[in-house]
């Protein structure tokens, strides 16, 4: 039987935008690539997108929790979405600190032994965002001092990053953007240098024709989304925020370790 195409609400088609790079990779979230690729350049799906959705087992708790505590009844309204992905004014609404105890005891379960770091020691550093899945949830900051440039790459990559459109080449568009850098003790974004990421496939991609000067939302080596000053200044304040308190947590564990 064919599939119903219908169209998706703002929210749903943000989600794909930012969930397909890593999803393509095979990192995370059910195999179902091609069907976030065309919800994310179309907005349009035969696909139940809530429940693809809630096969990203990193996201989904924070999309629920969040939605919850702010009143909103979908986890996929696009208030909540760009919230988790970017950061947005929605996340001071919250407590953070109920978030935090409330996130961990959700993942914490799922995760079982292999991840014994999902503690209240995350608490100080946990807020709404995939910024603190990244660097807390996630084992790769705590693997930062092995010969292995793996743990940089990937946390750096992970990350939502920001960058400056110079200019666009065929699938792909230069930007300016600032790596994540790291000195053997604290994280640190780079200065502003050249970066090339894709923006689509044989013209397919998931924004139109950017041009010099914008703004534009990157994870992993693909284009997500433009930003408005609004959201460029969110997510370089939430971002700072973030490694700040990943250092002071870092710093804490080295003090233990000694």
């Amino acid at each position: 039987m064919t599939e119903q195409v219908h169209a998706v609400s703002v929210g749903e088609r943000l989600f794909a935008r930012f969930a397909f790079a890593p999803n393509d990779l095979g990192y995370c979230g059910p195999a179902e690539t091609a069907t976030l690729f065309d919800l994310a350049v179309t907005g349009e799906t035969g696909a139940n997108v809530d429940q693809l959705a809630r096969g990203f087992s990193g996201a989904w708790p924070y999309l629920l929790l969040l939605a919850r505590l702010a009143g909103i009844d979908d986890p996929l309204d696009e208030r909540v979405v760009r919230a988790y992905w970017t950061g947005s004014p929605l996340l001071d609404e919250i407590d953070r600190g109920a978030f935090g105890e409330q996130l961990i005891d959700l993942i914490g379960s799922q995760a079982g032994h292999y991840w014994r770091h999902l503690s209240p020691d995350l608490l100080p550093e946990a807020t709404a965002t995939h910024g603190f899945h990244v660097f807390g949830v996630y084992p790769w900051s705590r693997l930062l001092n092995a010969p292995s440039s793996q743990p940089l790459n990937v946390l750096d990559s992970c990350r939502i990053r920001w960058g400056q459109v110079v200019a666009t080449e065929a699938d792909q568009v230069v930007v300016q953007s600032r790596r994540l850098t790291w000195d053997g003790r604290q994280l640190a974004l780079a200065p502003t240098a050249p970066e090339r990421v894709r923006l689509s496939v044989d013209g397919c991609g998931f924004i139109e024709a950017p041009v010099p000067g914008e703004w534009l939302a990157l994870h992993w080596d693909w284009v997500c989304d433009r930003l408005t000053p609004d959201d460029r200044a969110e997510l370089e304040r939430r971002t700072g925020w973030q490694l700040r308190m990943t250092n002071a947590r870092l710093a804490r564990e080295r003090v233990r370790a000694a």
